[in-house]
């Protein structure tokens, strides 16, 4: 203990074994050295922090954020969506590869995306790559320079720069993948279902939602379970939509399929039900659906058949948010809201802070391999968010730090006010204001094998 700089003590500490009053003393390194009893004295020269009642939770752990920088940093940027995560208790977000120009298909193009990131990361960033058509012989060289993994879509993407994959193109992707046991994340909707789909211009939500039916997903998730079962390759389905696949999901894994699933606050917390016409800020793909279907989402989640619980952040400028569904940019901005927002909907349902930061924290954390984050324990980075969680406040798209503020959330009362955000023991956040900036790049562990 005699190198404690700093002890958080509250009556509410989010650990791996459940909440309880404790004391946590962080060390000169950063990390957290050790979780001690409520009353456990204060190491001579430690400054201590009294938060009372507000919980201490471990920071956020974000692996599903669209920052578009460089090239589209008029949409988002690493400045404004470090900012507004750290200001939501985001503490460490992972940037997709798609959407910047260039996108990151290349280690050169990976290290353009760094140099930009490096002077500008409010928290600690790190870096997914892309599997596109043409760079299988670039998968290996960007996953040993650090990438935590490779993104692909089954259907177009929205952005001519980052093709989808066809199936012959995703079995020599993941091949080459598997071969050094990497991670293949996947925009999991299949192109014959949404061309079959009926397609609609206009305003009206329901044509929108008819537009992506929930057998494309079942049909590119199915081919997904037998491409990993044959390969043993690690797969991870990004932002599930449909609860009907949850079954083909629960089988999959009880056969040994490595597969991995995440899900987001839109799809928990919004409903189809409750989409105005020509509300655009409400389009995603694949989209909201009804009401039974967000119910089947928790208990999905309860089951533990999804293992993570991430934003999705996929901003644009405002121009594109046309009133028009078929024609508006598809991404809900949330990064700042996401924490409040999946904790509202949580403790309706009865659910825990021990359950959303296993949701919201650990398992972005297990997913990436990052072993230091994710959870109030000695030897894991002092990261933390300070949460008031019975004060509530409502959504003021001008009190929000992305570069553009545009959300689904406006104007709704949410629990859980974020008093502040600490990462490797330095305070970042105050009452959602941003103070020094203590980023880093992070990369991969090279260790990483998850099963």
């Amino acid at each position: 203990m005699a190198d404690v700089r700093l002890v958080l003590r509250s009556t509410r500490v989010i650990t791996p074994e459940g909440a309880r009053a404790a004391s946590v003393a962080v060390g000169q390194d950063g990390r957290i050295d050790a979780v001690l009893p409520h009353d456990a004295p204060v190491p001579d020269g430690a400054r201590l922090v009294e938060l009372g009642d507000d919980a201490l939770l471990p920071g956020l752990v974000d692996t599903h954020v669209h920052v578009n920088d460089p090239g589209r940093s008029a949409w988002e940027g690493f400045y404004t969506a470090t900012r507004a995560a750290a200001a939501g208790g985001v503490t460490t977000l992972l940037d997709m590869p798609l959407n910047s120009l260039p996108p990151t298909t290349t280690v050169d193009h990976l290290r353009i995306k760094q140099d930009v990131a490096r002077e500008k990361a409010h928290i600690d960033t790190g870096f997914w790559g892309g599997a596109v058509p043409g760079n299988v012989a670039a998968l290996k060289p960007l996953h040993e320079a650090g990438v935590f993994g490779f993104k692909c879509f089954l259907s177009p993407s929205g952005v001519e720069e980052f093709p989808e994959l066809d199936p012959e193109q995703l079995q020599a992707a993941l091949t080459e993948i598997a071969s050094f046991d990497g991670l293949l994340i996947v925009h999991a909707e299949d192109p014959g279902r949404l061309t079959a789909a009926p397609q609609r211009a206009g305003g009206r939500y329901a044509d929108f939602l008819a537009s992506r039916p929930r057998e494309a997903e079942h049909d590119a998730i199915a081919l997904l379970i037998d491409l990993a079962r044959r390969l043993d390759a690690r797969v991870h389905v990004l932002h599930l939509s449909s609860a009907d696949a949850l079954p083909m999901i629960a089988d999959a894994r009880r056969d040994g399929v490595r597969l991995t699933v995440e899900t987001c606050p839109h799809f928990l917390t919004l409903t189809a039900e409750e989409v105005p016409d020509g509300a655009t800020e409400f389009k995603c793909c694949p989209p909201i659906r009804e009401r039974a279907n967000q119910d089947a989402l928790w208990q999905g989640l309860a089951d533990g058949l999804l293992d993570c619980v991430v934003s999705d952040h996929s901003p644009c400028t405002t121009d594109l948010k046309t009133p028009d569904f078929a024609d508006a940019w598809g991404g809900i901005s949330s990064l700042q809201l996401g924490l409040p927002a999946v904790w509202t909907a949580a403790r309706e349902r009865g659910h825990s802070l021990e359950d959303v930061v296993r949701w919201m924290s650990a398992g972005p954390a297990r997913l990436a391999g990052l072993a230091h984050k994710g959870a109030v324990a000695p030897g894991h980075d002092a990261d933390f968010a300070v949460l008031a969680p019975e004060e509530t406040f409502t959504v003021d798209p001008a009190a929000l730090h992305h570069r553009n503020q545009v959300t689904a959330y406006a104007g709704r009362t949410l629990h859980g006010v974020v008093r502040s955000s600490w990462l490797r023991g330095e305070q970042i956040t105050d009452h959602s204001r941003p103070l020094d900036r203590t980023g880093r790049l992070i990369a991969r562990p090279t260790a990483h094998r998850a099963g």
